[in-house]
């Protein structure tokens, strides 16, 4: 008897709920349909009418081909009794269910985090350009390692020059003669190389300082407040602009400069022929001039060998800024809005737990009522129902003539209809005869 009132409980329960699903639905469906129109207005081109007019048109659609589709399926899903049937009405919503979140899910998470999105992938391509910039910076300035190298072997020759000039500290004789003229111009080709260098660090510097510039202006609107869609481009044009910035410093690191120089110490080198007044001076000369030519050389070889190290550090590769819409954001970085992601998507597929829930409620009713007998599947309700026809028989029965009954005083001799004609092969049959006969 239990089962029989918690079944008959439910029926009711189910029944009184009917209006509030409907409900439910609708507004789920309304709340999808709203949120597919802000994703889905993002996405198209055109005039404001156009637009406008399309996004309508697809947000109405999605929202009630969702009212369909979870209305057949509350409808349906719960009557299989078979395990065939149900099995294959889950396969449906299932696919259906994909293809919900395919066509108003993404758009729904697109309105709900778009924004952010877009404000992530201008924060990522910051940091792209921010490290592009340094390396860039980085490699200009490699030549500069060599600087202080240059000063001192500049300063050493001259003063060997000045040295060899004033006490002939080289060749034993004093004056300004073959070795003073190869020391004094192996300094002034390093002076040349380091001038070379410092006219390079400013101009790095201005290209640098420039560039910074650039990715100041870049950090603002990123973290401006305000539609994202205008600040999109402005961060777009200063991306181009701090590209440029970037390729300029790749183009004047004064590293291949640098190796070309220390070639030509050693490969242009020109020793003058020695101007000794007697052979024992023009000897000396000689061998001077031999040693400053072997210090040249390894002077030109390490020079060589630190410009190549420079060169053969990696290039900035060409990094180009790629404007993406909120519905393209969203989904490029997903992983990072999951919240935002699960909403859209409860909103879409939370009628398939109503769904569940109503397949519990109806497989509990219909065990219960499998094991309930007549008696109990009659309500008091249908009890007076059937006391009311039996009654309304028994009335009309007592006012039939012929029947027996209790006849009122003013019918007591009726008329007396005419009998219908009958067929000649059909024998009439008393009504009282065949009242006998009734079972």
């Amino acid at each position: 008897m239990s089962e029989a009132v918690t079944a008959r409980r439910l029926k009711d329960h189910a029944a009184s709920l009917e209006t509030m699903t409907r409900f439910v639905l609708a507004t789920l469906a309304l709340a999808s349909g709203v949120y597919t129109y802000l994703g889905v207005r993002s996405l198209l081109d055109g005039s404001a009418a156009i637009v406008f007019f399309a996004a309508i048109v697809y947000s109405a659609a999605v929202s009630v081909g969702m009212y369909g589709f979870w209305s057949y399926l509350m409808r349906f899903l719960p009557e299989m009794r078979d395990g065939a049937s149900r099995l294959a009405m889950f396969a449906v919503m299932a696919v259906g269910s994909v293809m919900i979140v395919a066509m108003s899910s993404w758009l729904n998470a697109a309105a709900l985090a778009g924004s952010a999105a877009v404000e992530q992938h201008l924060a990522e391509t910051l940091e792209g350009y921010t490290a592009d910039l340094e390396q860039a910076h980085g490699n200009a300035l490699g030549a500069l390692s060599l600087l202080p190298d240059i000063q001192r072997a500049g300063e050493r020759f001259a003063r060997l020059a000045d040295e060899e000039r004033s006490s002939g500290a080289l060749t034993g004789t004093s004056g300004a003669g073959s070795v003073v003229q190869l020391l004094t111009q192996m300094s002034a080709q390093m002076r040349e190389l380091e001038a070379n260098i410092r006219g390079s660090q400013e101009l790095v510097g201005t290209l640098f300082r420039e560039g910074q510039e650039h990715l100041a202006a870049m950090r603002g609107l990123v973290s401006e407040p305000g539609a994202i869609a205008p600040r999109s481009d402005r961060f777009a044009e200063q991306a181009v602009a701090l590209a440029g910035v970037v390729s300029s410093l790749q183009q004047t690191s004064i590293a291949p400069s640098v190796a070309r120089a220390a070639a030509d110490l050693s490969g242009g080198f020109i020793a003058p022929v020695a101007d000794g007044m007697s052979p024992d001076l023009a000897g000396r000369q000689d061998q001077v001039m031999a040693t400053i030519r072997t210090s040249v050389d390894s002077q030109s070889k390490a020079l060589s060998d630190a410009a190549a190290e420079i060169l053969v550090q990696p290039k900035v590769a060409e990094r180009r800024y790629v404007p993406l819409s909120s519905a393209e954001a969203v989904l490029r970085y997903a992983g990072d809005f999951i919240p935002s992601w699960a909403g859209a998507i409860s909103i879409d597929l939370l009628p398939g737990v109503l769904i569940g829930i109503m397949s519990i409620v109806q497989g509990v009713i219909r065990r219960g009522e499998e094991r309930m007998v007549d008696a109990d599947r009659i309500t008091a309700s249908d009890m007076f129902r059937s006391i009311e026809l039996h009654d309304a028989l028994m009335a009309r029965r007592q006012l039939r003539p012929g029947q027996g009954g209790d006849v009122p005083a003013a019918d007591a001799n009726p008329p007396v209809p005419p009998r219908p004609a009958t067929a000649e092969n059909v024998t009439p049959i008393a009504l009282s005869e065949r009242k006998r006969h009734d079972p």
